[in-house]
């Protein structure tokens, strides 16, 4: 299931569910907004590359990036900057920024010393089972919440690499709720439509209402109270406090009360994991990113292994045949993705997925004057009859220490629920298992066995925090929301800075494809600004729509100068902050 943006792409499959016309109408307004070219609310609009030597912190949430920033400028590492913006994210973008979620950290920490990924993946409570979900259940409510791993994740990161106390990575964001800050309008924005058709969810429009009411305007401050005493208990007793402590008892409460699934038991027993990054090479470089239960790092490489057989630079960035390329490699990924890939600890991923072998087989199968239809390459998958809450942030400090980190919620606001007397939302990434056991269509359900719900697994991810490596040194840091569309955006991104050598800036603004093998179709930003290329797609067999894709803050060092050059991305908002 998607991790929808703010602005929700809720898959057709959705449409059963409640909301669905919500839902619907959001999603044609975030198309409508990408060929319309709508700037960002907040966006800057000269299109300046931001370029520093010392630190950088690029995110969706100015106060969060500053807050990253300021660990920099007293010494912190990236991962203290890290941890620093994922806490300060909690209280400035509820949308995505979380205590009750999970996600991947990838730290690269230089200086000859191997990457790491921080996997701190939400699980399935022990009474969860793989037909625990009716076709047309709800995504909304405690149902669907996950065991949480954030802040587990934070203190295994902490624990692993960091460098300044643990309280003050933490305080920053206390300090935020318990002051308040002054929201902007896109903050203001996303409350308002939160609040006001959340009306079966009594305690977020008493945290995140004006006085209940979806009535913030630009300016106005937000005080958070219950999310300051969490915070206080985590910044004074760390992790345990959430997993073992009285924030465990609110949540085991609020599970209760719900009708949810998750016990103190399972909190007590999640667990954040160290892992090894999947790495590839590219024309040259290494490319590192989030091994299973994510997609994400898998995908990413099998594509670029496969496009590595095919001169892109020659046929043009926004010729057919680069397109064409980028969306068969893209299909047969997405395919094996639904096929092999899961929690490791509950499924054989095969390790062929990501060599260079298996990707000059999948290219030789490519016809490069049509399309290959996604039905015709999966005989032995029964077809049946026929949005976020996710954000990435880029760091890197002054030694080339590095941290591309993705979080989530699952959809955009999560559950819905607020844990009552903790402030802070709850995840609804108990979606992300495949919900139908063998039922895979043509819309996008996929009901294959590695990814349906067993107790204490990891549910797959498309989360796709990357860096990229020349000669042992940082190049590139990126990542995004999106749901599965997430590991794409990542794909356009990187092949956007090796193949056609764009600075941050151009790599970020330019027209986003997608492919996700069903629905068989390609979507792409650029169908209006590149109508001959679509038309030539189109001729091929290709089904080409718009979309709006991703939300890629990214940060690219130049070797020749070691200067870092960040790109917040302007399709929603964030900021660059340097020194």
């Amino acid at each position: 299931m998607p991790h929808a943006h703010p602005i929700l792409r809720l898959s057709v499959s959705l449409l059963r569910r409640p909301l669905a016309a919500l839902a619907l109408l959001a999603a044609a307004v975030a198309i409508l907004a990408a060929l319309c070219r709508l700037p960002a609310q907040h966006a800057r609009a000269d299109g300046k590359v931001e370029e520093e030597g010392h630190g950088m912190v690029v995110a969706v949430s100015p106060p969060a990036a500053d807050i990253g920033r300021d660990i920099l400028k007293r010494g912190g590492n990236a991962v203290d900057a890290a941890i620093a913006t994922e806490f300060a994210l909690a209280v400035t973008y509820p949308a995505a920024g979380n205590l009750g979620g999970g996600g991947f950290m990838v730290v690269y920490p230089g200086h000859g010393a191997g990457p790491v990924v921080i996997e701190y993946r939400e699980t399935a409570p022990a009474a969860a089972s793989k037909t625990m979900f009716r076709k047309d259940d709800s995504w909304l409510g405690h149902k669907p919440v996950g065991v949480p791993g954030t802040v587990r994740g934070m203190a295994l990161a902490h624990k692993r690499f960091g460098k300044l106390p643990w309280k003050d990575l933490v305080a920053p964001a206390l300090k935020l709720a318990e002051d308040g800050f002054l929201m902007d309008a896109s903050l203001a924005g996303q409350l308002n439509d939160v609040v006001g058709y959340s009306t079966e969810f009594p305690e977020l429009r008493r945290v995140y209402g004006k006085a209940g009411r979806a009535d913030w305007k630009a300016g106005d401050r937000i005080v958070q109270k219950d999310l300051a005493r969490s915070l206080r208990l985590i910044a004074d007793d760390g992790a345990d406090a959430f997993y073992n402590g009285s924030i465990a008892d609110l949540i085991a409460a609020e599970m209760k009360a719900g009708g949810g699934l998750i016990t103190k038991d399972d909190l007590a027993a999640y667990k954040a994991n160290e892992r090894q990054p999947i790495h590839g090479t590219y024309r040259g470089y290494d490319v590192y990113g989030p091994p299973p239960p994510s997609s994400g790092g898998t995908c990413l490489v099998e594509m670029l292994n496969i496009l590595e057989n095919f001169d892109l630079r020659k046929q043009g960035r926004w010729s057919p045949e680069t397109l064409h390329l980028m969306i068969e490699s893209m299909r047969r990924a997405y395919l094996d993705r639904a096929r092999h890939l899961g929690d490791p600890a509950f499924t054989k991923v095969p390790p062929e997925l990501t060599t260079k072998d298996y990707a000059r087989t999948l290219a030789k199968g490519i016809d490069l004057s049509k399309a290959t239809r996604s039905e015709a390459l999966a005989k032995d998958i029964p077809l049946a009859r026929e949005g976020d809450s996710t954000t990435h942030f880029s760091v890197i400090d002054k030694d080339g220490m590095a941290v591309a980190n993705t979080t989530t919620l699952e959809r955009s606001f999560g559950s819905r629920v607020v844990v009552r007397g903790a402030g802070f939302l709850l995840n609804d990434e108990m979606i992300d298992f495949n919900w139908r056991p063998g039922v895979t269509d043509r819309s996008g359900g996929i009901g294959t066995e590695a990814n349906l719900i067993a107790p204490g697994k990891r549910m797959l991810s498309s989360q796709t925090p990357t860096i990229v490596a020349k000669d042992g040194k940082v190049v590139l840091i990126t990542g995004s929301p999106g749901s599965r569309t997430i590991i794409n955006t990542v794909l356009c991104v990187v092949v956007n800075v090796i193949d056609f050598d764009m600075d941050v800036r151009a790599a970020v603004d330019a027209p986003r494809l997608h492919q996700q093998w069903f629905p068989d179709e390609a979507r792409f930003e650029g169908i209006t600004d590149y109508p001959d290329a679509v038309v030539k797609l189109k001729a091929m067999g290709h089904k080409v729509t718009g979309i709006r894709q991703g939300d890629a803050h990214t940060i690219r060092v130049d070797l020749k100068t070691g200067a870092y050059q960040g790109a917040e991305d302007r399709r929603i908002d964030g900021k660059v902050s340097a020194y």
